[in-house]
């Protein structure tokens, strides 16, 4: 690496780390904010407040760390370019496409980090903050929060929630009741539940066993209404998330998923998601380039930071579109997760072809 790759690559590096910085704390203000509705509930205090923002910093970096680079890349190449670094570099010999291995060297670096992050860092930090939030505002009553499900335990009955819908209701939930002696009385597995209101949930699809000494019996219904004090919000901080899961999870609870016959289509999005977000992160990098090179040198800061905000949000609004579509029309999973960072990257390139001719 040559003095003028360097200086590019710890520039870059330096702007993204700044970007990052400052989005992380606007996107941690917009949080405490949310929190503070919470405070006070159980012993839901600022105490608790500061863990859960602190132990939610890691996702939130690792999903900024796309936009973080475009924005650092466009601050420090802008400048580069006001400042006629860049006709410098190129006068002492730096070509274009070597300017743009420099970014794409930085950028490499700043992959490297967000995986470790992302795959090592973030989930674990997560299911913990989500853990201290639902502790101190429910006292305590989550079991275990694991990726095949979370267990909640309500007096003698144990209950298992594999899935939280959008709408609020429940899916593929199971309970399970001791007796006295802790020996399991009876099961009930319910393809779904629906939140009636007063305590009170209508399960739908129920599958009961009951276990005695004697003997056991099994019974199908088409409905049943539960009585318990388990509220949707109290699922809803806690249940297990796609996107908060590791790349090995994701991929061991599709495997699950499979096995059991279940629907997996969101899980192999997520995971194919995680895949390609590294591509992201040079994609955006890539895009910087034919902004600042092809650009006419003297546009603000203002400018420049206004492109790289208008690109993101647009990326990701379109990368969420093209998410749901394939959701909703069980499109394949890997294509859905690949077209809007190749639709990107070629658009980039033919940007960065008309510049260089």
């Amino acid at each position: 690496m040559n003095v003028l790759t360097g200086y590019i690559v710890r520039e870059i590096l330096k702007g993204s780390l700044v970007a990052t910085l400052l989005l992380l704390t606007l996107f941690n203000l917009f949080t405490f904010s949310d929190q503070l509705k919470d405070l006070g509930k159980g012993h839901y205090g600022l105490t608790e407040i500061f863990y859960y923002l602190a132990l939610t910093s890691p996702s939130v970096f690792y999903e900024l760390m796309p936009a973080s680079a475009l924005l650092g890349s466009l601050f420090i190449l802008g400048a580069m370019g006001n400042n006629r670094e860049l006709i410098a570099m190129r006068a002492a010999g730096l070509s274009i496409l070597g300017i743009i291995r420099a970014v794409m060297l930085a950028g490499l670096i700043l992959v490297v980090v967000s995986i470790l992050v992302g795959e090592f860092v973030a989930p674990v930090a997560e299911r913990a903050a989500q853990m201290i939030k639902v502790n101190a505002v429910d006292e305590g009553r989550v079991v275990m929060n694991v990726k095949y499900g979370l267990w909640l335990r309500e007096g003698k009955k144990f209950i298992n929630v594999r899935k939280m819908q959008d709408d609020g209701n429940l899916a593929d939930i199971s309970i399970y009741e001791l007796d006295d002696q802790r020996r399991l009385r009876y099961s009930i597995h319910a393809e779904k539940a629906v939140f009636q209101g007063n305590q009170q949930w209508k399960l739908e699809g129920i599958k009961q066993s009951g276990i005695s000494i004697d003997q056991m019996t099994a019974s199908n219904q088409n409905e049943q209404i539960w009585q318990s004090t388990v509220a949707p919000d109290l699922l809803d901080i806690v249940v297990v998330n796609a996107h908060d899961l590791s790349m090995y999870d994701l991929a061991m609870y599709v495997d699950f998923l499979k096995d059991n016959h279940q629907k997996s289509h969101e899980f192999e999005l997520a995971f194919w998601g995680r895949v390609v977000n590294p591509l992201v992160v040079l994609v955006m990098l890539l895009v910087s380039a034919p902004f600042v090179i092809g650009v006419k040198r003297g546009i603000n800061v203002g400018g420049r930071m206004m492109i790289g905000v208008v690109i993101g949000m647009g990326f990701n609004i379109i990368d969420k579109i093209v998410g749901h579509l394939g959701l909703i029309y069980d499109l394949n999973p890997p294509l859905m997760a690949v077209t809007p960072s190749l639709t990107v990257l070629a658009l980039a390139l033919f940007a960065l072809s008309r510049v260089q001719a």
